[in-house]
């Protein structure tokens, strides 16, 4: 898998990459110490057509990722372009137009940049990290030719791995719930990427505050969400309606293995799907019909779930409301961090479960804000 691009590691090395709306902005030099090799890595070019930002997902210094990643790239088949973290330093690991692993087949062919946000507690560090983050995104896309444009229905641009995984592939939903625990929202991130940061760190073209207008009438609907496993070789369990304390305010059986799973919403629609030991991420369902096996319920007879996915969506005119939901394992005490399914709170946010330790029960609620 050797590729000839020895020459553009010695351009990089010294290459002031900011370039802001119409000014130069700070230059960063790149970290090239974890760089995979001209014999490492993926000989496949790109073609041109995405920039995707990624956030690790684990609480670890920018450095360490760039570590793992080097030394683990083939047997874990897992790399990015950058790694940005530790104050605003950038760590390269994959070569710029060049296939890296970071978001399957097809984001991997045709983004020739893939760039990750290494997490910390640390508000000062996450400031200079983000800054750091959104103007290499930016300045990627202009050298490629790529719109600035963040997470648009067009399938070229600046594309989150949320929007991989609801629109091609995949069950990642980096890096919003790591941004909103920073207090970054979906609007600003965009924002931020299309107008850039100047080398004060300040944006290029500000938001502007808007004018205060009089308040509408919340028009939000209760939504009760029913739901139900099949205990693993005996039955289905008895259904719950939302959630609550006690033996009735969860499905499942505690310490009990279950292999299928029905949902249902009074109000609105709700998408579900299942993970299970022997198959993987199953097939998305729209209905609940625990007499139908194979289109009203997630799951397959027999075989473990260990995780679990769902989509709330709203009737248009309503306020804003999604499903949240949490889960508990055999093989842990107490309930797994609560996943939203927009992916804007601190938790596991993607899924529920952990893959490989079968789901013992599971609780549903369905708000505009997590009741846990």
């Amino acid at each position: 898998m050797k590729k000839l691009n020895k020459l553009r590691w010695v351009v990089a090395i010294a290459a002031a990459f900011f370039v802001g709306l119409n000014q130069q902005v700070s230059a960063a030099t790149i970290n090239n110490d974890y760089a995979l090799s001209t014999s490492e890595g993926s000989s496949l070019r790109t073609s041109n057509n995405v920039i995707i930002a990624h956030a690790t997902g684990t609480y670890a210094p920018a450095i360490n990722n760039a570590i793992f990643e080097k030394r683990t790239w083939y047997s874990n088949g897992a790399y990015v372009q950058y790694i940005v973290g530790d104050g605003g330093k950038i760590y390269r690991v994959g070569a710029e137009g060049y296939q890296a692993w970071g978001a399957g087949s097809w984001a991997n062919a045709n983004a020739p940049v893939q760039i990750e946000l290494a997490q910390t507690y640390s508000s000062s560090e996450f400031k200079q990290d983000y800054i750091t983050y959104v103007n290499l995104l930016r300045s990627s896309a202009i050298k490629y030719g790529i719109p600035t444009d963040v997470d648009s229905s067009a399938w070229r641009g600046v594309k989150s791995h949320l929007w991989i995984t609801n629109n091609v592939w995949g069950d990642h939903t980096d890096p919003y719930g790591y941004l909103a625990s920073h207090g970054i929202t979906k609007a600003q991130f965009a924002h931020d990427v299309k107008y850039g940061f100047s080398s004060s760190g300040n944006n290029v073209n500000p938001t502007p505050t808007p004018t205060p207008k009089p308040s509408k009438p919340t028009n939000k609907k209760a939504v009760h969400v029913t739901y139900a496993l099949h205990q693993k070789g005996k039955k289905w369990l008895n259904p719950v309606k939302d959630f609550g304390s006690g033996s009735n305010g969860f499905a499942g059986i505690p310490n009990s293995v279950h292999d299928m799973l029905y949902i249902k919403v009074n109000h609105g629609s709700v998408k579900y799907r299942v993970h299970t030991k022997e198959d993987g991420w199953l097939p998305w369902v729209h209905k609940a019909n625990k007499n139908d096996t194979i289109n009203g319920v997630a799951g397959i007879k027999g075989h473990t779930i260990d995780g679990v996915q769902m989509y709330y969506t709203t009737p248009s005119g309503e306020t804003y409301q999604q499903a949240y939901y949490r889960s508990q394992t055999t093989r842990r005490t107490g309930y797994l961090g609560t996943c939203a399914d927009n992916g804007t709170v601190a938790g596991y946010d993607s899924w529920a479960g952990i893959l490989g330790e079968p789901l013992d029960r599971l609780q549903i609620v369905i708000d505009d804000h997590s009741k846990y």
